[in-house]
């Protein structure tokens, strides 16, 4: 190993100093900041769906909306590449400064933006691109702000210290739903469908100022400025990251044996299970981020807890537990869901079956990325009709036009292709009105009753999501730990985010909208949960026999 880098001027080992406790502070507030701007897109993604996406049919809208927030995770990693070299050759604080300052500026746009009926096209074309810019400088923040925390905190202390910065996704998640759930609540439900979805992003031009300040007041972190003094710091960490075996296999192994499974596990604990409550169960949505933001701020210290505990037993057992316990509990705690949030909907499936009889060859995929397809087929108008109404239904194969069965009644299908444009319009009004009248009859509810917060149901359905929270907690809270540990200082910057981000911006952040698509194809509303459970459970087995624990080495060597 090459000469160590000199550690700071004092024992590492003691306790933070008061300067060193507010640079974390300040660390960690602009990140819930920057998180807040990044998920107030994810929250309001219907309402940006008929805003930006209004030429489209409603399910499309959906799926628009969707792939649009997914943009802004797809270029997660290339904001990891750009700005974890800036922050390896120039320093961590100023590197801060450019993220926040795109970050802000990106979403505030997003608030004063005209929608597709003022401007056409240009609209949603506007729209992602600030969510590109957003993934970009989104890319950047987490591993400066990881390192940054780490390179101050005691040794022996750092899962403690760095899981403060684990805390601000979820707290920038829960600010940003406090702050939409209040301007619904002052101005009314079809105001703020109508402009005033606009007020929480304009909000953030406010908190961009806060960060800004608080930025400016960090000082740089003492690892890398020390490294600096000494003429140490790499001239190329994009080459030294990837282009050395000996450092890029440790970076394949933190994607497949880390972040992968802790990617998937977050995004079913928060995002996929709001859209779960919202499209599957018909929760309203209002309620739903009451339920969410209350299991959030129950299961929020967790992150603490287990950043704490794995500086005694290490940060590996508890990842890998995290994954594996998801893995094995997500069916049973989303049906959970189902018989709590909806019970008429989960008896009406046990007692009225719904199938889908149909020629396999004339049923198309049921995911529309580009909003272009037409579903023209008997099949692909029976799976649209059941998919908009959130029924699961089971594919049976047969011959001539497709037929839905719901509970004793059967339905036949049509096909509008070559049908003049009134007569296939007249035909799939009459065919919805039949579906919806044989589904009220069979006791499908077309919305899940109202939930009363005293209920019973409504603190069951917060002890479920509390437990799908922990779950996040536990694969989330020692990972920016463990991540600093496994890279050397002139390259952890770049290093380390680079596989954060892919695991995130990619396992992570495509799969609602993949979620969906799984459940389109196969006609069960629980079947999107394979996605996580497969990705969850490959680094968990990938993890136990190839990744080493971190928690004891000197994350002050060079190399």
């Amino acid at each position: 190993m090459a000469t160590a880098v000199a550690k700071p001027a004092r024992n590492p080992a003691g306790p933070m100093t008061r300067e060193e406790r507010k640079v974390i502070f300040a660390s960690s507030l602009g990140t819930v900041f920057e998180w807040y701007d990044f998920y107030l897109y994810g929250t309001l993604a219907a309402i940006i769906g008929k805003q930006f996406f209004s030429n489209l049919d409603p399910a499309s809208q959906v799926i628009f909306s969707l792939l649009a927030f997914a943009a802004g995770f797809i270029v997660r990693p290339f904001g990891a590449l750009v700005f974890g070299r800036l922050g390896d050759m120039i320093g961590r604080k100023y590197t801060f400064l450019v993220t926040i300052l795109i970050m802000g500026l990106s979403t505030f746009i997003v608030g004063v933006l005209p929608t597709y009926a003022s401007i056409g096209v240009a609209a949603p074309v506007i729209l992602i691109g600030l969510r590109l810019l957003q993934g970009l400088a989104l890319g950047g923040e987490y591993g400066g702000a990881a390192t940054y925390v780490a390179e101050h905190a005691p040794h022996g202390k750092r899962g403690a210290f760095t899981s403060w910065i684990q805390t601000t996704a979820t707290l920038g998640l829960f600010l940003s739903l406090l702050v939409i759930l209040g301007t619904r609540t002052w101005i009314g439900e079809e105001a703020f469908a109508d402009w005033g979805w606009r007020i929480p992003f304009l909000v953030s031009i406010l908190l961009l100022a806060v960060s800004v300040w608080i930025r400016l007041s960090m000082n740089e972190s003492p690892a890398f400025k020390k490294m600096k003094e000494e003429g140490k710091t790499s001239k190329a960490p994009l080459t030294e990251s990837f282009g050395q075996w000996k450092n890029l296999k440790i970076v394949i192994l933190a994607l497949v044996g880390l972040t992968m499974g802790q990617a998937v596990v977050w995004y079913t604990g928060q995002f996929y299970a709001l859209f779960f409550l919202t499209g599957a169960l018909k929760v309203d949505g209002a309620t739903a981020n009451v339920l969410i933001a209350a299991a959030l701020l129950i299961g929020t210290p967790f992150f603490i807890v287990f950043g704490s505990l794995s500086d005694k037993i290490g940060r590996k057992p508890i990842i890998m537990a995290g994954c594996l316990i998801a893995a094995l509990t997500y069916f049973p705690l989303f049906k959970a869901l189902t018989e709590t949030a909806n019970p008429e909907l989960a008896a009406a499936q046990k007692s009225a079956r719904v199938t889908v009889t149909a020629d396999p060859s004339e049923c198309s995929f049921q995911f529309n990325p580009t909003g272009v397809a037409k579903f023209t087929s008997s099949c692909d108008i029976a799976k649209q009709v059941l998919a908009a109404g959130s029924v699961s239904y089971e594919n049976v194969a047969g011959t001539g036009p497709a037929k839905i069965t719901i509970g004793d009644k059967t339905i036949e299908s049509f096909a509008s292709k070559g049908l003049p444009a009134d007569e296939a319009k007249a035909k799939d009004a009459a065919f919805k009105k039949e579906v919806a009248a044989a589904l009220k009859e069979h006791g499908y509810p077309a919305k899940a009753k109202p939930i009363s917060f005293m209920s019973g149901q409504w603190w069951t359905l917060v002890a479920i999501l509390t437990l799908l929270v922990i779950y996040v907690t536990m694969v989330y809270g020692p990972i920016a730990a463990m991540l600093v540990e496994m890279f050397p200082t002139r390259i952890r910057y770049t290093s380390m985010s680079l596989p954060y981000h892919i695991g995130n911006g990619w396992f992570g952040g495509l799969l609602p909208a993949t979620g969906l698509a799984i459940v389109a194809q196969t006609g069960n509303m629980y079947n999107g949960l394979w996605y996580p459970i497969v990705f969850a459970s490959i680094t968990f087995v990938v993890g136990m026999l190839f990744v080493k624990e971190t928690k004891d080495v000197d994350i002050y060597a060079s190399d």
